[in-house]
């Protein structure tokens, strides 16, 4: 089953400290499901290795090979969120817009999502959105 995927869970991917069962799997399954993301995916993603560098945690070399990888992966990035429903949603579940943009996607398109921030999977029960299995 295709899935939506935040920055955080490839975040995990990036660090090789850093490990997580629910990254882990979905890893595993994005390579033979669909993985969703909306366009924000896309900057945050780039943000969390640009401060890693300086913070030295990677180099740019890491950086570059990392997103290398990351694009063979093919997320599909959505560029059309439904702005009413981010903002309702950010204000039901007192989440930030970009969070919201994560749960907007996943439930529009009836996905599961994986992240490790816990208000939003919080959210995403309470919307009932399946779990990522």
């Amino acid at each position: 089953m295709p899935f939506v995927i935040d920055a955080s869970i490839a975040a995990c991917w990036a660090f090789k400290d850093e490990d997580h069962p629910l990254a882990t799997s979905a890893l595993e399954r994005i390579r033979n499901d669909r993985a969703y993301a909306p366009s924000l995916w896309w900057f945050e993603v780039r943000n969390t290795l640009i401060v890693s560098e300086r913070r030295q945690r990677l180099t740019s070399e890491d950086t570059t090979n990392f997103l290398h990888r990351l694009g063979r992966l093919g997320v599909i990035v959505d560029r059309s969120p439904d702005e009413t429903a981010v903002l309702t949603l950010a204000r039901q579940h007192r989440l930030t817009v970009y969070d919201a943009a994560y749960l907007e996607l996943a439930q529009r398109e009836g996905l599961p999502l994986a992240t490790l921030d816990n208000a939003l999977n919080t959210a995403a029960r309470t919307i009932g959105l399946p779990p990522l299995s």
